[in-house]
This record gives C-alpha cells, structure tokens and sequence, in this order.
C-alpha cells in the first residue's frame, strides 16, 4: 500500500486533470457525448486502482485534507459572483427551475420509498437512495445517516448513504452529456451562443483572463472570509431547525459579502479573478472525488440496492428529457440546463457545472443556464429538501 500526503495527492489530482484532457481530446466518442474532463480522468484512475486491490491486493490511499476546502472554495466563487442585481435576469427561469427541482425531489423519494418496500427494505432505506444521498450529496447522506442510525437503529445507515452518494456522483457525471446530446438534436434553437467578456465565468474554463496580483490578493481574501464565515455559522446552526451545510453558508455568505461591498462602498467585485479560482477549486475537487473512489467497496451493495439506484439514474434521465427540457422551454439553454439537473440531481453542483461546461463546449454557451443552475442546485434545493426529507419522515413514522 502507498499512502499519498497532501502534496502527493495533489500531484495526483493534476495528473488526473491532464490525464482526462488528453482522453477527451483523444476519444471522440468523449467529446460527443460531452464528458467531463475530470470525471473521464478520474474514473479511469479509479477503476485501474480498483484492478490493481483485486487482482494484486495493492492500494493507493490518498490525503483528502484538501477536498473540503477546494469545494467550499468552488461555492464560495459562486456565491462572489452572484450579483443580486443581475440575478433578477433569472427571474421566471430560476422559479421554473426551482419548480422542476423540487416535483423531482418528491418523486425521487417516492421512487426510493416504493421500491425499497418492494425489495424488503425500511421506507428510511429508500429515503437515503433517494433525494437525501443523491440530490443531497456526501455531506447530507451523512447527516441524515447517523439520524437514521440512532433514531430508527439502521446501523448501517452512514455507510449506506456514503456508498449512495458515491454512486450518484458517478452516474451524474456520466449521464449527464448523452442527455444533452440527445436534446441537441431534437430542439429546433441549433445556433450556439457566442462566448463573450459577459459570459466568460463558468460557462467557458479556457477564456484567457488578464489578472494582476494584487486582483488574486484581494480574491484570495474575500474567499478566505467565505470559507471562516460560512463554517462557523454552520457550526453554529448544528442541530438547530435550520441546520444547513457548510458549502450553502459559505455560499450564502459569498453572496452577501459580494453585494454589500458592491452596494455600500462603491468596491466592483473581480469576477474574472474569482471565476478562475472557483474553476481550478472545481477541477480539483472532482479529480480528488473520483480518483479517491474505493470501487471495491461500492461492489459490497447487495444487488436490490443496484436495482434501487439504477431506478433512480433512470428517473433522472426521463425526468430531464420530459420535464426539466420541456419546461425550461425545449431550447438551447434548457439542453444545457438538463445537464446540468442530471449532475446536481444525482450528484453535486460542481458535477452540475462540470456536465455544463463540456456540453457549452460541444454545443455552444448558455448564459442563463450558468445563472440559474448554480443557485438552485447549490443552495435552493438543500433547502427545499430539508422541509421535503422531514415531511416525509413524519408521513412514514
């Protein structure tokens, strides 16, 4: 077994970065299909060393210490550039998104319930398979894990959650460009967005950006207070009724410092310098997610459990071609928006933005979709499921 410090793994990491540009680059099937460059890197990573414990019973472990940070540092970016001003232009879109998000999270519990009591399992079993892991992610898969195990004595609850999580970042990150794909070719809006100046944060990681030092001091610092601020109010709410992730207050906490500097000083926020920092903090943190996949472990799942996400990758699939599409206007932008859903519905934001960013790249830009997809998936819809977990626990118990 090697053991990987954090310098290690973050050499690692880049190499997976670079390593999934050229399998992009290389592999057109990737490319059409639109693929993510770390989720393509660092799936291949995790499935050789997946071989290598099978067959040779040698592990590589990696240094996660950098994983939280790189994370709430790619929310707080979002969060630095939301200009409440601006984010009016989200108007009825962002409502309709919320609306599609929040009828999927009800369904995708009422899936995982349904057929957990199928398949012999707790109602609270099919809770976790469903919006609590997939759409909630690692951290509230965990929460929501140890209540579970204390409260209704499902000892293996965590665990569970974890593996679940894990495999909804998976299927996020790989469902979501053939969907786009598919859509393309049945909307009648073909004419990509051009990407300008104005649309240069997200939507296109290889925008050259003009940044001066003092700008990324400045950046640094204003991700610095996001990341302090943001962890101690979470810390802070723990236990409480509004007990949120870390990632929605440092991102909530963005979004205030933003603007109110704008407002009360005058001060115009960077936000070229903060888009590249959030994007190298994206990069990262999904090479990290999916280098650091223990696929041995993930086999353990007994095979209804299979079945009970398979169900739920394939409910995302048909609810954003048939609903989230459709309702965002069966256009470009809502191509690039189902994306978008399939990463944040299954996964997280970041595989969100990810699936976005290789899709714009194939397809063309999508301004709105960068507006919208990140607040709702990054905070609106943590949320919305909160109220929708606990409606349901008090339905089943």
């Amino acid at each position: 077994m090697i053991t990987l410090d954090g310098y290690g793994t973050l050499v690692a990491a880049s190499l997976v970065l670079l390593f999934g540009r050229r399998l992009v680059s290389a592999i057109q099937l990737l490319r059409a299909y639109s693929i993510p460059e770390p989720v393509a890197g660092g799936l291949l990573v995790a499935f050789g060393l997946y071989v290598t414990k099978l067959f040779f019973d040698f592990e590589v472990r990696f240094d996660n210490a950098l994983y939280s940070p790189l994370m709430l540092a790619f929310f707080a970016s979002i969060g630095l550039n939301a200009n409440l001003a601006s984010l009016k232009g989200g108007g009825r879109p962002l409502l309709l998104l919320l609306a599609v998000v929040i009828g999927f999270l009800v369904t995708q519990n009422l899936l995982g319930v349904i057929l957990a009591n199928q398949l012999g399992f707790p109602s609270q079993i099919g809770l976790l398979a469903g919006s609590i892991s997939l759409s909630g992610g690692h951290g509230t898969g965990a929460a929501w894990g140890a209540v579970f195990s204390e409260k209704y004595g499902l000892t293996s609850a965590p665990e569970l959650a974890i593996a679940c999580a894990t495999f909804g970042l998976i299927l996020g990150g790989l469902i979501g460009g053939p969907v786009a794909s598919y859509l393309a070719r049945k909307t009648k809006d073909q004419s990509p967005h051009p990407a300008t100046e104005q649309l240069a944060a997200f939507e296109d990681p290889g925008t050259t950006r003009l940044i001066t030092a003092p700008a990324m001091i400045e950046a640094l610092a204003k991700f610095a207070v996001c990341l302090l601020v943001g962890n101690e109010i979470s810390r802070a709410l723990q236990g409480s009724l509004l007990e949120l992730p870390a990632f929605v207050c440092v991102l909530f906490v963005g979004v205030l410092l933003r603007n109110i500097l704008t407002t009360f000083s005058g001060y115009e926020v960077f936000e070229r310098c903060n888009s590249v920092l959030g994007n190298v903090s994206l990069a990262l943190f999904l090479a990290m997610a999916l280098m650091s996949l223990r696929l041995w472990e993930l086999t353990s799942l007994a095979l209804p459990m299979f079945i009970l996400l398979g169900a739920q990758a394939l409910l995302m699939v048909v609810w954003a071609i048939f609903v989230t599409f459709r309702v965002m206007g069966a256009n470009h932008d809502a191509v690039v928006i189902a994306a978008g859903h399939c990463g944040f519905g299954l996964g997280a934001t970041p595989t969100a933005i990810a699936n976005m960013q290789a899709v714009a790249e194939q397809h063309g830009h999508s301004h709105l979709a960068f507006l919208v997809v990140p607040m709702v998936g990054a905070f609106f819809i943590d949320i919305a499921n909160a109220v929708i977990i606990k409606l349901y626990l008090s339905v089943l118990t």
